[in-house]
């Protein structure tokens, strides 16, 4: 058995010192927990500390994702210096150790046309899929001047996964605020708000008509699908009211597919299961931020249904959406007892 991570998260320095220079009142609040005890140290390292913890997980592959809140920064310019980095850095440890890793694109969506053009630079360069927020500033995702990024991610069938972001300063004063700094952030972030953020982000772009205009649009949400999965059929009626040419249902089971992000839950596996189908469902842990043991991750997988459908999840459908050949991530030489 392979396992695939799809959400695993890395940072680089000169990434990280530019969001914590923004002035007061941009910098993310978030930006804390990517410090929170060894966070910082394991996002850094795209070496041994990061394989043997893969090794002893039973993780065969990373995906590699640049950590939230990405490289959002509010200067054009800056950001697309700043993606253009990321992007060759981490390219370069793909080919470095291509058997264990991948890498997803970051983007200066601050710069909607530099944008697709970076997206085209990162596929060049053996990236693969992208990872964006739900907005930059005040911009959504939905916004007209992001359409010529959504035709070129479906024209080179780049999956885009919609990563949770901290909410505006207005929601968290209205509805994340008042309880004390640990609990504000923790209800803003991974607490509640961060997924209500995605989900939204997700529904919205849905609701403007993107994937209507673009039907072979990729889409991946984390989190067994941000509470969409949960509030699918309430969310079609927004369809109805956009006239739109599907349900919300139908775009969840056609254009999305989605991650465990390291909640190893029986229970959101079986109900995902109900919402979508095994093809569109994908292992991942959401490292360093969840980084569940192997006994944890075998006993996860025997809580599917069948071999099928768990070989689908673990690696079968990973390959399939980010284009990763057989050869590569192949199954480490310490067996699970679920290869029996």
């Amino acid at each position: 058995m392979t396992l695939i991570g799809i959400e695993e998260h890395w940072t680089l320095d000169r990434v990280d010192n530019s969001l914590r220079a923004l002035p007061t009142g941009l910098v993310d609040d978030s930006l804390v927990l990517n410090q929170h005890g060894d966070a910082g140290a394991r996002l850094r390292d795209l070496g041994a500390l990061r394989t043997d913890t893969m090794d002893r997980q039973g993780v065969d592959m990373h995906v590699l994702s640049l950590a939230p809140p990405g490289a959002q920064v509010p200067s054009p310019r800056t950001a697309v210096s700043l993606c253009r980095d990321a992007n060759d850095t981490i390219s370069d440890a793909v080919r470095s150790n291509p058997r264990r890793f991948r890498g997803m694109a970051t983007l200066p969506l601050a710069d909607p046309a530099a944008a697709a053009a970076e997206l085209e630079r990162a596929t060049a360069l053996g990236l693969t899929g992208v990872m964006v927020y739900g907005r930059v500033g005040e911009v959504p995702l939905d916004d007209p001047r992001f359409g010529d990024l959504w035709a070129v991610a479906e024209q080179l069938r780049q999956p885009v996964f919609i990563h949770p972001q901290i909410p505006p300063d207005a929601v968290r004063r209205a509805a994340y605020r008042g309880l004390g700094d640990p609990v504000d952030l923790a209800l803003a972030t991974f607490g509640w708000g961060w997924h209500v953020e995605a989900g939204t982000a997700a529904l919205r772009l849905m609701a403007s008509g993107a994937l209507d205009r673009h039907p072979d649009l990729r889409l991946v949400l984390g989190h067994w699908g941000e509470l969409l999965l949960f509030w699918h059929g309430r969310a079609d009626g927004v369809a109805r009211s956009a006239g739109l040419d599907r349900t919300i249902t139908e775009y969840l089971r056609q254009n999305v597919w989605i991650t465990a992000s390291g909640m190893l839950d029986r229970a959101l596996l079986d109900h995902a299961l109900t919402v979508t189908t095994p093809d569109r469902i994908l292992f991942s842990t959401d490292y360093p931020f969840q980084v569940p043991t192997r006994q944890e991750i075998d006993e996860f997988l025997l809580a599917f249904p069948d071999r099928s459908t768990r070989d689908a999840f673990t690696s079968g459908n990973a390959r399939h959406l980010f284009g990763i050949p057989e050869e590569a991530g192949g199954p480490l030489e310490a067996a699970s007892p679920l290869d029996t």
